[in-house]
């Protein structure tokens, strides 16, 4: 893990989700929302082709063309109640070519990452060089909440709440759309979309809303959030007190909203917990060995059992256990009545599909075993009441289980790529990812490579802040070839 990514943030003051998770209505009209938009063939009604863009400026500067314009968000129509008035209209930036240099007129949409405001950043790392390196055309999208969309109230890039993140992320969803219309009727095309950080995630998720082929380049983004507030080092910045104690008194985030959650990840999780019990179960046993010989127990001193036999034979290889969690992601969500128009849909939702597992019950156990089950639990109590004062000084630093578990479930609720569906042609996909991101952990959730086994990896040595500064010409390059494919397979 990087530790240039934990010095950096120590850095930061701003506190994300001062306010807690959001109403409760707020967050169950939000979940119905998911369940519509994570389903292309639902998602796509909501956005027609003509859906009206408007242009408020055209500069020509050199060799290009500078335009900026605004639409009403659709999410906006959807669902005002829960939008804020100065988000509702979404605004962008696009950088193109006075002249195209030939038939094809590449155009990549640019979501914004976290604490990405107006569009210099973007235009200045990836649209102007994209342009005059492969002249690909970009659009430079406005985050809700973000630059010219920003809540009064609101200090720099800190979400009042929970629900805020949610409400940005189905917003780009429906809006990255109304971009990829327009541009199909302005005639330029092979087109993709592209971000950094959270706006390659975001980027992703209105992928999977195209029900067309897309190039898709998510940077330094992973396959959900979760990770990202509950162990990420962004997790420092979130007030869990406040989490916790709005999470005790509001019974409805405990019992409603939570039966409202479906995670991909809950079939990986029950089969990850159920490989480490084994492997764990070994080395106990080894240490219930250890410590009764440290106490010379006759009995147990010639006692010896072949764990390197056991171990080989309770062992998974690695492709064994992409097939126990391998799954179409786009089974996972089932809407039944399609003669509902779209918009009736955020009313009148279906049934979704919960992922289910059976497990055989475990053999009886021998002599050995049980003895030695029985054993290590004295071992172990020996152990643990010497650790008891230590961890009782430690307890008020720690994060309060009910909220952390809430926060990571909502999250893979909303933000799990799994819920949603597959994008229309995952060869298309370039990946880059940081090894050592400590901003978006990899480890513990289904990988993107399991969820789009066709889209390609390509792995950064470094952390999240070092892989941005210095790894733009990566994520270029990236770009260009993810739009090669495209234009190899479709336009040739």
């Amino acid at each position: 893990m990087s530790r240039l990514d934990q010095w950096y943030r120590r850095f930061l003051i701003s506190k994300l989700f001062t306010k807690g998770w959001g109403k409760p209505e707020n967050l169950k009209k939000l979940f119905n929302c998911r369940k519509v938009i994570s389903n292309r063939e639902e998602c796509i009604k909501l956005v027609p082709p003509d859906y009206p863009v408007h242009i408020d400026k055209d500069i020509e500067q050199d060799d290009h063309r500078i335009l900026e314009g605004h639409f009403l968000s659709p999410f906006a129509v959807y669902m005002s109640d829960v939008m804020p008035k100065e988000v509702e209209i979404a605004k962008f930036q696009m950088i193109l070519p006075k002249l195209w240099k030939s038939q094809l007129k590449p155009v990549c949409v640019q979501l914004g990452g976290t604490g990405d405001h107006f569009y210099w950043r973007r235009r200045t790392l990836l649209g102007k060089p994209l342009l005059k390196e492969f002249g690909i055309a970009s659009i430079i999208l406005e985050n809700p909440y973000y630059g010219m969309r920003k809540p009064k109230q609101q200090l720099r890039s800190a979400l009042h709440n929970v629900s805020d993140l949610f409400v940005m992320g189905g917003a780009l969803i429906l809006e990255s759309l109304v971009l990829l219309n327009w541009c199909e009727q302005q005639g330029w095309g092979p087109l993709g979309i592209t971000g950094i950080s959270m706006g390659g995630h975001m980027a992703s998720l209105a992928a999977s809303n195209w029900n067309k082929p897309l190039s898709l380049i998510p940077c330094l983004s992973w396959s959900t959030a979760s990770g990202v507030f509950t162990h990420g080092v962004l997790s420092e910045a979130i007030p869990w007190r406040v989490l916790q104690s709005q999470y005790l008194e509001e019974s409805q985030y405990g019992t409603d909203i939570k039966k409202m959650i479906h995670s991909p990840e809950d079939v990986a999780r029950a089969f990850r917990l159920g490989q480490k019990y084994v492997q764990d179960m070994d080395e106990s046993l080894k240490d219930v060995l250890n410590f009764y010989r440290s106490q010379n127990k006759p009995s147990l001193l010639n006692l010896k059992l072949d764990f390197e036999t056991k171990e080989e034979s309770l062992s998974l290889r690695k492709e064994d256990e992409n097939k126990m969690v391998d799954f179409n992601p786009s089974n996972t969500i089932s809407l039944e009545n399609t003669q509902a128009t779209a918009a009736d849909s955020f009313q009148a939702l279906n049934n979704t599909n919960i992922l289910t597992t059976s497990l055989s019950k475990p053999s009886k156990t021998d002599w050995k075993s049980r003895y030695l089950s029985l054993s290590y639990a004295a071992a172990k109590s020996h152990i643990t009441r010497s650790q008891t004062s230590k961890e009782k000084r430690h307890s008020t630093k720690r994060v309060s289980e009910e909220a952390l578990n809430f926060m990571r479930d909502v999250m893979e609720e909303f933000t799990h790529l799994g819920n949603y569906t597959q994008p229309v042609d995952t060869s298309l996909i370039i990946i880059v990812a940081a090894k050592q991101d400590a901003y978006i952990p990899h480890e513990g959730v289904l990988s993107l490579k399991q969820l789009w086994p066709e889209a390609e990896v390509r792995y950064i040595d470094s952390g999240h802040i070092s892989a941005f500064l210095f790894n733009q010409k990566t994520f270029r390059m990236a770009i260009k070839d993810a739009f090669d494919k495209q234009i190899q397979k479709y336009y040739t």
